[in-house]
């Protein structure tokens, strides 16, 4: 019977994750980290090393696949990765100096927001318009954005798949796709990065929850990702305004009640 529930929690998990992460770059840990803590008990901590875990080939799989239909700004996205990383840290120490509990909700309400957004007022720039920016003003661009989203998910602790997606449609005027598979990239090393540092400081996880979330995840964030590169502009702006509206009510719901 509890290999049952774990079995069916971690696939509910997993689709959830997989779909946000194909379809809008968002990170596993939103998703995953409350559905293990509230209905599987696992430890807080061990569970958002497990949804990063999650996160890493789940993201890598979506980069390859929105990289392979030419949705990826490979440049762009490894100097926004460096001024994320390095900025996390930043955040995370000035975190340490400051009370940021009443921020915690923060990034689910984000995603709910954002999900609005995508249905009430949908990304149609094209790749024409995008590519009308020069490549230094796209260089500094990179950098500014990756400094402030960097800084943000240190401080707030998550959010860098919304943060990221926001700011690379309404700040930096990508197109949807390409938005999405920049960060899904970006995604992929500062949830490596995470996960290892999680493991390493405490430990390994339950390793029957660990490989069907990484399964589930993975498996669902392909699905997504093939459907996202070949729908057209306003189908994939609905999907994934939807998937962020649901996933956002959906945690919101979990926090509530857990």
């Amino acid at each position: 019977m509890k290999i049952f529930l774990t079995v069916l929690v971690t696939f509910f998990a997993g689709m959830g994750a997989g779909l946000g992460t194909g379809f809008a770059g968002m990170s596993a840990a939103a998703v995953i980290s409350p559905i293990l803590i509230t209905f599987l008990g696992v430890d807080p901590y061990m569970a958002v090393g497990i949804a990063l875990a999650s996160d890493v080939l789940a993201s890598a799989v979506s980069a390859y696949t929105y990289h392979k239909n030419k949705n990826l700004d490979i440049k762009n996205g490894i100097i926004m990765m460096v001024s994320v990383l390095a900025f996390t840290m930043v955040g995370s120490y000035v975190a340490s100096l400051v009370p940021t509990s009443t921020m915690g909700g923060f990034s689910v309400f984000m995603t709910f927001l954002l999900g609005v957004k995508f249905i009430v007022r949908p990304v149609m720039t094209t790749r024409e318009n995008m590519e009308q920016v020069s490549a230094k003003k796209r260089v500094i661009q990179s950098i500014i954005c990756g400094v402030v989203i960097g800084f943000i998910c240190g401080f707030i602790g998550a959010g860098g798949g919304m943060m990221m997606l926001l700011i690379l449609t309404s700040v930096m005027g990508y197109e949807l796709k390409t938005a999405v598979g920049t960060s899904v990239f970006i995604m992929t090393f500062t949830a490596l990065t995470g996960a290892v540092s999680h493991f390493a400081i405490g430990g390994l996880p339950d390793i029957l929850i660990l490989c069907l979330c990484v399964a589930f995840t993975f498996l669902w964030a392909r699905i997504a990702a093939v459907f996202a590169n070949k729908a057209q502009p306003k189908t994939l702006n609905r999907a994934t305004g939807i998937v962020l509206v649901v996933l956002g009510v959906v945690i919101m719901a979990f926090n509530f009640f857990k």
